[in-house]
C-alpha cells in the first residue's frame, strides 16, 4: 500500500534547515521558512548558541521538537520556553522538560508558519521512547541513526533498534538524514573494519576526512548513501553478514542477529 503522507511530503517544498553547533559535536537543527523569519528548533541541548543565532539573525522561534530525553538534547528547553513562550513537542513515553505536545507513532506535527508537516515515528532502541520526525524528504532522527553508524542501546533492545533502522532504510533514498552528532569520521573507521572492500565506503572515508580537515560538517547525509556505506543499515548484505558471522564465530539466522553482532563488535572497539 502507498503511504499517502510519504507521497505528499515527496512533492512538497523542502524547508530551509540550518545547523547550530553545540558542545563538542552536537547539532541543533533549525527548520525555517524560505525567508528565515520563523524557525522550529530540534533538540536544543544548550540554549546559549540557539539564542545567539536567533537574535543575531532576527529569527522568531515557533516551536521545539525533541527526539528523546537525554540532557544534550533537552538541556536548553526550559530557558528557551521561558524566553519565547513556545510549545514543546516530544515523545509521549519519556520525561521531557516543559512538554506541551506529547507525540507517538503516526502523529503529525503541523508547523504552519514554516509551511512544514512532519510525521512522527516511534523508534525505540537508543532510549525506550525515542521518536523521529520525517517529512519533506528530511529525517530528524536524533541518536537512532548516525551518519555512518547508529546510536548505542541504553534502554532498548537490539530487535527494537534493528526494526527502527529498517524503517529508516525503507524511506526514499533521497531523504536527508539530520542526526544530532558529528560522528561520521569515527563511525566510518569501524565501517571499514566491517566492510574493508566496499569501494563506495572507501570514497566516503576520503571525502569525510577532507571535509573534517577543513572543519566542515558531514551532516546531512542521505538514506541512499547510508544504505550503501553504513553497516548498521546493511544487515541483509552478504559482505556484512559474512563479516558478522566471522566475528561471532557461528552462523547468524536473521538480520536482527547480524545487527546485534555488528553493534556489539563496535562497542568492543570503542
Amino acid at each position: 500500500m502507498i503511504d499517502p503522507f510519504r507521497v505528499r511530503c515527496h512533492h512538497t517544498r523542502m524547508p530551509i534547515i540550518d545547523a547550530i553547533s553545540a558542545f563538542e559535536d552536537n547539532y541543533i537543527w533549525l527548520i525555517q521558512d524560505e525567508k528565515r523569519r520563523f524557525a522550529t528548533i530540534v533538540d536544543p541541548g544548550d540554549e546559549d548558541p540557539v539564542i545567539d543565532h536567533l537574535e543575531s539573525h532576527n529569527i522568531q522561534p515557533i516551536a521545539i521538537l525533541i527526539t528523546h530525553h537525554h540532557g544534550d538534547h533537552t538541556g536548553g528547553v526550559t530557558e528557551l520556553v521561558s524566553r519565547y513562550q513556545i510549545p514543546v513537542y516530544g515523545p509521549a513515553g519519556e520525561r521531557i522538560p516543559a512538554l506541551t505536545q506529547p507525540l507517538s507513532e503516526g502523529d503529525n506535527v503541523i508547523l504552519e508558519q514554516i509551511d512544514t508537516t512532519l510525521n512522527v515515528m516511534d523508534v525505540p532502541g537508543h532510549t525506550r521512547g525515542h521518536i523521529a520526525y520525517y517529512g519533506h524528504d528530511a529525517l530528524f532522527c536524533g541518536d537512532t541513526l548516525f551518519t555512518g553508524g547508529c546510536g548505542r542501546l541504553f534502554e532498548g533492545t537490539f530487535e527494537q533498534m534493528h526494526r527502527a533502522l529498517s524503517r529508516f532504510a525503507a524511506l526514499p533514498e533521497e531523504t536527508r538524514v539530520y542526526c544530532a552528532h558529528e560522528y561520521t569520521q569515527a563511525n566510518l573507521k569501524f565501517a571499514l573494519v566491517a566492510e574493508p572492500e566496499n569501494s563506495e565506503l572507501q570514497q566516503r572515508v576520503a571525502e569525510t576526512d577532507r571535509l573534517r580537515s577543513d572543519d566542515l560538517a558531514t551532516v546531512p547525509s542521505t538514506i541512499g548513501l547510508e544504505k550503501r556505506t553504513n553497516p548498521f543499515l546493511r544487515s541483509d548484505v552478504d559482505t556484512v553478514i559474512a563479516a558478522a558471522e566471522q566475528h561471532a564465530g557461528h552462523s547468524l539466522q536473521s538480520g536482527a542477529e547480524v545487527f546485534a553482532t555488528v553493534r556489539q563488535w563496535k562497542d568492543e572497539l570503542d
